[in-house]
């Protein structure tokens, strides 16, 4: 399941929506993010399911990639699902002893469902088409409006975080699954038992992942210190943002995309 975690990874294509400026792409993503959380009803999670699949196809990163994505939180998927099944009261489908499934539980598990899915596909194609850097300094120019209140530093030192973050989340899959196989080979067994067997059995790949989580972020900030970091003071960009034709045409796609979802959710 690990290796199918591809969200903070980077593919560049080349597309339309890679050559966006970053702060346009976090806030189209915010924006979209928010419809998705608008929609009420299956017409218009369909409406948002078809742009984002009109955004991945324009994004030209392939829909592997996505559908691992995918299947890396499976779980969390099914696990909400059943909730909103058993939780959800209306027309009873199934009653059996204390459990009464509903058509209503049924239909509000497969939209939620659908709904995290949209989101987890929204968020990746923001991570596939934005570099680290990229996104950092997006983050900071989104921020720096605060800078006016006395929080520039602040402001700085959020974004990299974030840059940080997303950049060694790949890195620190990679790091677990070769410890779960280093494990396997001393006769480890994760895949068997039942769920606190399972848990318990991920235990010992806590600590040698925490200790090379520390060993990563002492070399880092070696690193940094060695090139004089200081934070964000009196530092420049080596490529400056700017907003261009494009940039202003996917706001404004992004935009009606939102209105129609609020006009779907006050006419339907």
């Amino acid at each position: 399941m690990l290796k199918d975690m591809t969200m903070g990874q980077y593919f560049p294509t080349g597309s339309v929506i890679h050559r966006l400026d970053a702060r346009v792409k976090l806030i189209c993503t915010i924006a979209f993010i928010v419809a998705i959380f608008m929609t009420d009803n299956f017409i218009m999670l369909g409406f948002c399911a078809v742009a984002t699949g009109v955004m991945i196809a324009v994004s030209k990163v392939h829909i592997k990639l996505y559908l691992k994505m995918l299947k890396s939180i499976w779980p969390v998927i099914v696990l909400t699902s059943i909730l909103n099944i058993f939780y959800v009261k209306g027309d009873t489908l199934v009653s059996f002893w204390i459990i009464n499934i509903t058509v209503q539980g049924v239909l509000k598990s497969v939209f939620i469902a659908l709904r995290i899915m949209l989101l987890i596909l929204v968020s990746s194609m923001l991570t596939y088409c934005t570099s680290p850097t990229e996104l950092t300094d997006g983050i900071e120019r989104l921020l720096s409006p605060l800078r006016h209140i006395g929080l520039g530093e602040a402001v700085h030192t959020l974004a990299m975080m974030t840059s940080i973050a997303m950049r060694f989340i790949p890195t620190l899959v990679d790091e677990t699954e070769k410890i779960m196989n280093a494990q396997k080979a001393r006769g480890a067994d994760f895949d068997s038992g039942n769920l606190i067997g399972r848990v318990k059995a991920m235990l010992p790949i806590m600590i040698p992942l925490l200790m090379s989580a520390v060993r990563r972020a002492i070399d880092l900030a070696q690193a940094m210190e060695c090139r004089c970091y200081n934070g964000g003071a009196g530092r420049t960009k080596m490529k400056q943002l700017h907003i261009g034709t494009r940039d202003v045409a996917a706001l404004i796609i992004v935009a009606a995309i939102v209105a129609v979802v609020v006009m779907g959710r006050i006419w339907l």
